[in-house]
């Protein structure tokens, strides 16, 4: 049981999330319900895309402290040039896009400390997301909030993203060459380098993926709150940092797990509703979901051990 834990890294994560869940069914019954699990996972989906943006910087052996801030600057955009003036909302956006990947460039470049070079420019993106909304507002896009909204006849629409944005993102990183090449790049990217690649574009472009899932968190929050505000996903960078290692991945390496990374996510959005239940202060909840953290990643650090010892 250790050895198969320890080599099949996405059984711990998915364990945890069942448990949580059973956890969260016994405590209210009503939840096990379409209407109660759409109620458990309502913002998990922003949170997820969060978190797949968070992965493709680890996978590169860096660190994002400004990706909450990017993606409530994502919010600001879409809630009020994407509403009033598609066509410039659109461009906006691109440009984002744009400025992640030269943000990796800037890295690489220059051999510059990724975690020190984020964490500043998350003052840029949350002074830009200010100056666009200087008080909570906006209105969501009417197409963004009906794609939200949509209620299949199974299960409930974030179930359905969620299942979605791992099959296209473990397709992507894990069964495609190029997601192949970006893995080897956290790995190690000399050898990657001697193979002929070149680094800088692939930095760029682990960045830039980065920058597109960020602007479809900020977007999906956006159809969900139906408005935005400059600190409305700050906390996601601590969320999508811990969902991508709950999720079986490492800072360095190159290992990481896309669907470990959305089950991460999924588990912590079901914890913040957990411990709701638990009627805990809201002052204790964060502490506690950093409990939930720690236990699991202990679990895993346990198993790890053993097997080599084992082995």
């Amino acid at each position: 049981m250790t050895r198969l834990f320890a080599r099949h890294r996405i059984l711990l994560p998915i364990l945890s999330l069942a448990v949580l869940l059973a956890a969260t069914f016994y405590m209210q019954p009503r939840a096990m319900s379409y209407f109660g699990v759409n109620l458990l996972f309502n913002l998990a989906v922003p949170i997820a895309l969060a978190t797949v943006a968070q992965m493709m910087i680890i996978m590169v052996n860096d660190i994002d402290l400004s990706l909450g801030a990017f993606v409530s600057l994502v919010a600001c955009v879409t809630a009020t040039f994407l509403h009033d003036t598609p066509v410039l909302g659109v461009l906006i956006l691109a440009g984002l896009i744009a400025a992640y990947a030269g943000l990796g460039v800037l890295i690489h470049r220059f051999e510059l400390p990724a975690i020190v070079v984020t964490l500043g420019m998350s003052f840029v993106w949350g002074g830009i997301a200010l100056s666009i909304l200087p008080s909570p507002g906006g209105t969501a896009p009417p197409w963004i909030r009906s794609l939200m909204t949509v209620k299949p006849s199974l299960v409930p629409m974030a179930v359905v993203a969620a299942v979605l944005i791992a099959a296209v993102t473990h397709f992507l990183i894990i069964r495609t060459g190029i997601g192949t090449v970006l893995r080897g790049v956290g790995g190690n990217a000399a050898s990657v380098a001697r193979a002929g690649w070149p680094v800088l574009r692939l930095k760029a472009l682990a960045y830039a993926l980065a920058g597109l899932f960020g602007v479809l968190a900020g977007m999906a929050l956006v159809g969900l709150t139906t408005s935005a505000d400059a600190n409305i996903a700050l906390r996601y960078t601590l969320l999508s940092i811990a969902g991508v290692i709950l999720g079986g991945g490492e800072f360095i390496g190159g290992k990481v797990s896309p669907v470990g990374a959305v089950i991460g996510a999924l588990t912590l959005a079901l914890a913040a509703s957990f411990l709701s239940f638990l009627r805990l202060s809201p002052d204790w909840q964060i502490g506690a979901q950093g409990a939930i953290l720690i236990l699991v990643l202990t679990a895993r650090l346990i198993f790890t051990r053993r097997d080599g010892q084992e082995g």
